[in-house]
């Protein structure tokens, strides 16, 4: 039995990978792992992870952990209005969200939950523009974690199909896989779409990009604020 533990965030790139796995690749069971790290967003994320477990018929499996952190994703600071402009190279803003290790500690569960189930893949949605600013979901972590891995006699591969594809590709992933994009939840600083945050920016923009109409609810909308019809 081939056996996938899907790390999903409820955001658009795991919640569309986690859809891609269902209908693309061959896996007899499948596995939703969600993270409760008392993130700014932890209800809408969630709800939005439990949604794509029911629709893809995974089981849902939540793990309650406490990171060393003071980033944006979990305190109450003021977070930046961030203009299109600003896009160009958000490098210092993703900084400010970035938690030390965070994808590693949760590869760790995943990695454990594995070598319980005797053997099974692991995929995390990682895209292209994490790269630079995060150091935990670049291909060399990948690597590094697949080494631990192999090193623990643990069967199967970390694996992450979106590595190399912009967020706009994997909106135009999602609609050709019926995936109902609209439902998924990005932003950093609350359970509702705030429209100006980095996340909330860079899910607009991949809607742009990706010529289809971007019908998510947002709270406010910058003045620089686009969607294609």
């Amino acid at each position: 039995m081939r056996k996938a533990v899907i790390l999903c965030s409820g955001g658009l790139d795991s919640v569309v990978m986690a859809n891609y796995i269902r209908n693309k690749l061959i896996y007899n069971k499948l596995i939703i792992l969600f993270f409760d790290y008392n993130q700014n967003s932890l209800n809408s994320e969630r709800r939005s992870s439990k949604k794509t477990a029911k629709e893809i018929k995974a089981d849902f499996l939540e793990i309650k952990i406490n990171l060393i952190d003071n980033s944006n994703l979990t305190n109450k600071k003021k977070i930046n209005k961030i203009n299109i402009k600003d896009l160009k190279n958000s490098y210092n803003e993703s900084r400010k969200f970035y938690v030390s290790n965070r994808n590693g500690i949760f590869l760790s569960y995943a990695i454990s939950l594995a070598d319980k189930l005797k053997g099974a893949d692991i995929f995390v949605g990682f895209n292209s523009e994490g790269n630079e600013a995060y150091p935990d979901a670049n291909i060399k972590f990948i690597k590094e974690m697949n080494n631990l891995m192999k090193l623990l006699d643990i069967k199967g591969h970390i694996k992450s199909p979106f590595i190399n594809k912009d967020k706009d590709e994997i909106v135009k992933l999602g609609k050709k896989l019926n995936v109902n994009i609209n439902e998924t939840f990005s932003c950093y600083v609350s359970n509702k779409h705030c429209g100006v945050c980095l996340a909330c920016r860079l899910r607009q923009e991949a809607f742009y990009w990706a010529n289809i109409k971007d019908n998510t609810k947002y709270k406010n909308k910058m003045k620089d604020y686009r969607n294609k019809t």
